[in-house]
């Protein structure tokens, strides 16, 4: 599985992780029907939406770790068992795709959500022509069913922007990002309009940190910060073909500063639009 901000792929792991989880998916359904409960009679219990049950039931999401204990709340012992049986299928196969199926949940259901990108524009704020264009760049080259599948997957992340408009939405993006003009200038272009858009919306902000800055707190690179329900604080980073998921609060705590810092560094909204129409013209 390709990791959705830019990482690398995991191919091997791909089909074995697809298989366990529309394993575990089919062992909750089943559960829950066994229980005679629907999917928006059970997510309350276990305290999740009914989305996303469906699509950890559907194997399209990594379930998350405290799962089996909820659901053992509503489907009895016996059931929390077999969903811990069947977990550990899931977690033992390390790799990006798992990590990235954890972090595409939290998203899901997060209050709260940050990001800061110095590689590219982040992936809930990718039009689909820079999407193809970060595909069509791909090492090692990947197919056509590939870039549509990616293609797809992406448009469909990007949805909880409009669905969930109680989340508060920041992006700090590097200046650089749009300067390298990934795919040309149409592609550009394009990306900036997107922005412009997106930035529109009242429960996003879109700063813009300039080529020029003297005062960067932000040179150890890209993070990702969630908020769940429950008001805790979750971090993602990603490297060269690696990523890693953050939650003990001594580590967040530094994210969480740093992320602070980099919005007080970047450009406001205003300038940031401002910018962005600078840019735009001189394309």
């Amino acid at each position: 599985m390709t990791v959705d901000h830019g990482g690398g792929t995991a191919n091997n792991t791909e089909a074995e992780l697809s298989d366990s989880l529309k394993t575990f998916g089919a062992v909750l359904k089943a559960l829950r029907e066994e229980a005679g409960l629907t999917q928006e009679e059970f997510a309350p219990r276990v305290r999740y939406s009914a989305a996303y049950i469906a699509k950890i039931e559907q194997g399209k999401r990594f379930p998350p770790a405290d799962l089996p204990a909820r659901a053992g709340e509503v489907l009895g012992p016996v059931g929390a068992k077999v969903l811990t049986a069947a977990a550990k299928s899931l977690t033992r196969r390390a790799g990006l795709a798992s990590w990235f199926q954890q972090w595409a949940g939290i998203e899901e259901e997060a209050i709260s959500l940050y990001a800061y990108e110095c590689r590219a524009i982040p992936g809930l704020l990718q039009p689909e022509g820079y999407i193809r264009a970060i595909y069509d760049r791909r090492l090692p080259p990947v197919s056509e069913e590939q870039i549509e599948r990616q293609v797809t997957a992406r448009l469909d992340r990007q949805q909880i922007i409009s669905t969930r408009q109680n989340t508060a939405f920041s992006f700090v993006i590097e200046q650089a990002i749009l300067d390298r003009r990934m795919g040309g200038r149409d592609v550009t272009r394009g990306v900036i309009d997107h922005l412009l858009k997106v930035g529109t919306r009242r429960n996003v902000e879109i700063q813009i940190m300039p080529a020029l800055q003297e005062d960067h707190c932000g040179v150890d690179g890209l993070m990702y910060l969630a908020e769940t329900p429950a008001h805790q604080w979750i971090g993602y980073t990603e490297g060269q073909r690696s990523s890693n998921l953050i939650s003990a609060p001594k580590d967040v705590s530094v994210m969480l500063q740093r992320y602070g810092k980099l919005r007080s560094q970047a450009l406001d909204c205003r300038a940031t639009v401002e910018l962005l129409e600078q840019m735009r013209g001189a394309l």
